[in-house]
């Protein structure tokens, strides 16, 4: 994980000898959330799912995007005595450009069933249904957001608050993630990301650090089709142990402003999450 912080703090500088100054039809100096961009000069859509590793990329100033879970399943395994199963329905990204560079993220999770059991338990023993944690964030992009170089890289700040009572997590909870994008092809982006956040484990009644590095591989195979892969990694201080798993997921890229997913995250280990979920995105 040291090489990949390292990797991710040296890449501006090969991005700088990279990006051309060229002239964009998509100038910042007359845009913004009170003078939106003309929809046919709007950018390629670029959410963040449905993958781990985000997109560097912001929301066209004056615009907004929705990006939504339609079904998440998600089976856990917390060691040797405890299984738990999530399943998440509607769970709602909703976007903001509020400049070139800065885009406003609202995070709502409308509904969520989760469940526990012990591991030998044939029944599942306590359950959960509800509102979810309610998620702030802000975007801001450094380098690369006109799409007119190879290389973009940005920084995520998010606050998640407890309003989602046995639900959620049961306390505020903090995190930064630093997302890259190197365009490889007209067709291939290599995307990385570092994730680090400040959780909260209501069993234990105490806080955490957790660190997410993740790398993927997105191809169109025709401007409708996509696939991304995925490997991710994670590490906190709490079990200190690593968990890994490899997702993938296809693209159907219906309109310029309108794609689905669908796809899996496959556990590597036992201790890792296995999800299945579909989900789209919408821009207007």
């Amino acid at each position: 994980m040291k090489h990949f912080f390292w990797l991710l703090i040296l890449l501006p500088t090969y991005a700088r000898a990279q990006n051309d100054h060229k002239p964009t039809p998509y100038d910042s100096a007359h845009f913004s959330w009170r003078k939106p961009v003309p929809r046919n000069r709007l950018r390629e859509l670029q959410p963040d799912r449905p993958g781990v590793t985000e997109s560097p990329f912001t929301v066209d100033a004056g615009h907004a995007q929705v990006e939504m879970d339609l079904l998440r399943l998600r089976n856990s395994g917390t060691g040797d005595e405890q299984r738990e199963r999530e399943l998440k329905v509607a769970y709602t990204m909703l976007k903001f450009g509020l400049g070139r560079r800065t885009d406003l993220q609202l995070e709502v999770p409308l509904y969520a069933i989760a469940k526990q059991r012990a591991t030998e338990a044939t029944d599942w023993e306590e359950r959960h249904a509800g509102f979810g944690d309610l998620t702030l964030r802000v975007k801001h992009n450094f380098i690369g957001d006109d799409q007119q170089g190879k290389f973009a890289m940005a920084v995520i700040g998010y606050a998640r608050l407890p309003s989602g009572g046995a639900v959620g997590e049961g306390a505020p909870e903090y995190g930064v993630v630093l997302p890259v994008d190197i365009e490889l092809s007209d067709k291939a982006n290599l995307e990385a990301q570092l994730e680090t956040d400040l959780n909260y484990d209501r069993d234990q009644d105490q806080r955490y650090l957790r660190f997410v590095p993740s790398t993927a591989l997105e191809y169109d195979f025709t401007e409708k089709l996509g696939l991304v892969a995925e490997a991710v990694a994670m590490w906190d201080t709490e079990q200190r142990r690593w968990q890994a798993s490899a997702n993938i997921a296809p693209i159907f890229k219906l309109t310029p402003n309108l794609q689905l997913d669908l796809g899996t995250h496959l556990a590597l280990n036992r201790l890792s999450d296995h999800e299945y979920f579909v989900g789209f995105t919408f821009r207007r």
